[in-house]
């Protein structure tokens, strides 16, 4: 079962006056959809610093509150709003979970091996580095592995070698490419193909409540 870092939430009122007056103690406004009526809460500035990185990308938050309708929810962190100059987070959204039910979202292709083609003097072309998966909320992957190893020059490596297990399926096409070894003499014009839309913690329907 995907583990579940706790996080510390607690309710606040609304408004600009409000959200500026917590900005200055370094907690930031959040609201808490989905699977739950809306919430506005705050956290601690330092926990959005600490998990707004890749290294959290799909993480499952199980929140403490001393909110009830709050208290307990298993959330995503989808968006963190963060200021242009002071890159202090601004806003957080979190999208509260059904586990039972499956969720969209996006997740990392890495790279693994040296293609043979280097070696003819080719060069690696990244073309796709997410896919949109999905799956039960518990068995988000972390990643996604593509070995690269046996790519000649002119070979391209295609998201249906990915492979995945349990509840997990990927939605991006499987004839899109991931990385290509092109010849050095020629012009590298491979742009990211148009994945599926981006990803949705939820259902289409499910809609982020607007920002106070």
């Amino acid at each position: 079962m995907k583990s579940r870092i706790d996080l510390s939430v607690e309710p606040r009122e609304v408004g600009k006056h409000n959200s500026r007056a917590l900005r200055n103690q370094r907690k930031v406004p959040a609201v808490i959809y989905g699977a739950i009526n809306p919430v506005n809460v705050f956290v601690n500035e330092g926990d959005i610093v600490r998990y707004n990185t890749r290294a959290y990308e799909n993480a499952l938050f199980n929140l403490k509150s001393s909110e009830n309708t709050a208290n307990g929810k298993v959330v995503l962190m989808k968006a963190v709003d963060v200021h242009p100059l002071s890159r202090r987070p601004q806003h957080v959204d979190f999208f509260a979970l059904d586990l039972s039910k499956p969720v969209r979202v996006s997740v990392e292709v890495r790279l693994e091996g040296k293609p043979i083609g280097l070696a003819e003097g080719g060069l690696l072309n990244v073309v796709l580095r997410t896919v949109e998966v999905e799956c039960l909320p518990t068995e988000i992957p972390e990643f996604f592995t593509a070995d690269v190893s046996n790519l000649a020059v002119g070979d391209a490596l295609h998201v249906s070698a990915l492979q995945a297990t349990g509840s997990v399926k990927i939605l991006t096409g499987g004839e899109l490419t991931i990385a290509v070894v092109n010849a050095q003499e020629e012009e590298v014009a491979a742009t990211p193909a148009a994945a599926a839309p981006a990803a949705a913690a939820a259902p289409a329907a499910a809609k982020a409540p607007a920002k106070k």
